[in-house]
Formats: C-alpha cells, sequence, structure tokens
C-alpha cells in the first residue's frame, strides 16, 4: 500500500510538464491547481482518521485506495479545466486518506511485531515514488498522452497492490471520537515536529535546485543533483532506520536527526561550490528521513485518543509543513536573500532536537 501510494504520485509528478502544455497553463494556473491536490489531502484528513477508527484501518485502506486509482485516471483524462480540478481534488483526497489509514495499519503491524518498522514502510513509499516518476518519463518518452498512461498505470498498479493487500488483518475498532480535532497535549509536540521536519523536506524538495544554481552558480544539469543526493540518503536511511531506532530508541535518533539536519544545512550555506555542497544534503537527508515515521509510529499509540484521529491529527500538521514551506522561503528570499531562507531552516532543526522529548512513549 505504501509503494503504490508513492507510485501514483510519482506517475502523477512525472507528467505535469505534459499537463500543462495541454491545457496551456499558465504558473499562476498550475499553482492553483497544485493547490486542489493539497485542500483535498487536507480536508480527507480528519475524515479518514475518524472513519478509520470505526471501520478498521486495513479494510479501509484497501477501499481507498481503490477511489485513489480512479482518481488518477480522473485527471488524465479530464477534457477542461475545471474538471481537471475537480478530479487533482478527488485525488488529493485519495492520496491524503490512505496516507492516514496505510500508516495506522502500518502501527498495527509495528505493534504486533514488536519492533520498529515504520520507517520501512516509509521507504518503500519513496521507493515507489521514484519508480512511477521514472515510469512515467518513460511513457512521456513514448509520447503516450496523460489519459492513456494514468488509466492503465492505475489499472495495473491498483490491481496489484489490491491483490497484495488480502493479507488477513483486524484493525483496531473503536466507537471514534469528533470529526476533526487538532493534537493535544503531548501529541502536540509530536506535530509541531512533524512540522519542522516537512517543512525542511518541501525545502529540499522545491529549492534545492534554485539554491545550487543561485547560490552557487551551479549549471542547469548539475543543480538537481543536490536533490537526488538528499532523495537517495532518505531512501537509505528509512531502509536502516528501524535498527537504529531499536538500539537507541526514538527520543535519542530524533535528536540526533536534528543536529544532522542543522549541521546539513549549515554546510549547504558555507559550501564553496556545488559539488563540496553534495555531502551537506546528505547530512539533511538522514537528518530528516526517519522523523515523520517515529511520529506516526507515536501517534498511533498514543493512549489518550483513537488511532486514526491522533494520526489524522498529526499528520495535518506534518503536511501542512509540507504546503507552507514553498511559499514561506519564497517570501522571505524575496524580502532578503535565499540564504537566509534556508539558515532559517537550521532553526528548525534545532526544533527537532528541542521536541524529540514528545516522542517517548506514554507510560
Amino acid at each position: 500500500m505504501f509503494f503504490f501510494n508513492g507510485a501514483l504520485l510519482g506517475a502523477w509528478a512525472a507528467r505535469i510538464p505534459a499537463i500543462v502544455a495541454r491545457f496551456e497553463l499558465s504558473e499562476q494556473a498550475l499553482g492553483l491547481l497544485l493547490l486542489c491536490i493539497a485542500a483535498g489531502a487536507i480536508a480527507s484528513f480528519p475524515l479518514a482518521g475518524a472513519l478509520s477508527d470505526r471501520i478498521g484501518a486495513a479494510r479501509l485502506t484497501r477501499m481507498i485506495a481503490l477511489a485513489y486509482a480512479i482518481g488518477l485516471a480522473l485527471v488524465g483524462l479530464a477534457p477542461t479545466v475545471p474538471l481537471l480540478a475537480v478530479a487533482l481534488l478527488v485525488f488529493g483526497a485519495g492520496h491524503g486518506a490512505m496516507d492516514v489509514t496505510m500508516n495506522v495499519w502500518a502501527a498495527e503491524v509495528e505493534r504486533a511485531r514488536g519492533r520498529p518498522i515504520m520507517a520501512s514502510f516509509h521507504a518503500m513509499w519513496s521507493l515507489g515514488g521514484g519508480l512511477g516518476a521514472l515510469l512515467g518519463a518513460g511513457a512521456a518518452a513514448l509520447s503516450m498522452g496523460p489519459g492513456t498512461h494514468f488509466t492503465t498505470f492505475a489499472l495495473i498498479s491498483g490491481a496489484a497492490a489490491l491483490w497484495a493487500a488480502r493479507v488477513p488483518w483486524s484493525s483496531t475498532v473503536s466507537g471514534g471520537g469528533t470529526v476533526f480535532a487538532l493534537p493535544a497535549r503531548a501529541l502536540l509536540m509530536v506535530g509541531l515536529l512533524a512540522l519542522c521536519s516537512s517543512v525542511i523536506e518541501g525545502a529540499m524538495t522545491d529549492w534545492s535546485a534554485v539554491f545550487l544554481s543561485d547560490a552557487l552558480g551551479a549549471s542547469e544539469g548539475v543543480a538537481p543533483l543536490g536533490y537526488v543526493a538528499f532523495a537517495v540518503t532518505m531512501v537509505a536511511a528509512r531502509l536502516t532506520g528501524d535498527r537504529v531506532t531499536a538500539r537507541l530508541g526514538p527520543v535519542r535518533v530524533a535528536r540526533i536527526s536534528g543536529m544532522l539536519a542543522s549541521i546539513g544545512i549549515v554546510g549547504l550555506l558555507i559550501a564553496p561550490g556545488p559539488f563540496w555542497s553534495l555531502p551537506a544534503f546528505v547530512f539533511t537527508g538522514l537528518g530528516v528521513a526517519l522523523i515523520v515515521p517515529l511520529c506516526y509510529s507515536r501517534a498511533a499509540s498514543d493512549p489518550d485518543r483513537p488511532a486514526g484521529q491522533a494520526m489524522a491529527g498529526v499528520a495535518t500538521l506534518g503536511y501542512g509543513g509540507m504546503l507552507i514551506a514553498p511559499a514561506a522561503i519564497g517570501f522571505v528570499a524575496h524580502a532578503s536573500s535565499l540564504s537566509l531562507s534556508f539558515a532559517m531552516l537550521a532553526i528548525l532543526g534545532a526544533g527537532i532536537w528541542l521536541l524529540a522529548g514528545g516522542l517517548a512513549r506514554p507510560r
């Protein structure tokens, strides 16, 4: 399910240029359409959390996976911009709702196993996103239209994912609580921790190439290498992170992560050239790779709220960080400089260190 969720998002991301060309979208229009995905995801978080508590995360994840695949097909088949906006709302809602329910399901599996495994699930999401983007690039090279590509990919990958998800599993079911509730008490620290990590991750995704180009003079071919180093490090760290967490504990891992993130960002600011910045991207990737999986594991084990509701509250803050990062960095860069924007990210690394105590398991 994690691999499938990432693969569909990667497929969409790879074909954005084709969608732009098809509808002759301006940058402003594309930005508004991308907000439709975000709006659909954020709106779906609390509802998915409440339903997960009522009917079970495993069952609901399978149902949402089907709707998510249909949403991708609708995006490719949309004939007009207004219908494309509606399709992107559906697609974003499927992506966001599944993000909550599959993490609740993963937390149940983690508890049954009796050892940390959440980071491995998130590594599968990253691998799925990479494969989806790679196949999307192949479809573009073959001049396959988004409609044919998305429909075919959704049908094949959806059937494979649902077949693999037939494994019997009895999810925890409760009466549920309120549909919408932000994290409270200790979970607020966890949500803010996810926010700090997500802002850094969003900044690396959207601004790393721009930073290398503008601040360090990287060429068009070299500028993307920073994000490549960051993303590859994220996958590697998540594949090995569960063993590290089992040995050191979530609080210590988070504190080390915060220090690594700050060191990486400072390294970016003092790097004398583009290639010297690559180790800094590696440090930054190590610093944020495990934070969100740790936050989701802690949320699902909270004794005061149902798992779905707790997960939805933390996800709302974490995903909100991914959304505000590009705009906030652009605003600060416009008012001062891009280097100052990145310097502020180092403060968020320190925030991860300070908030790490929120990951302590309740007695």
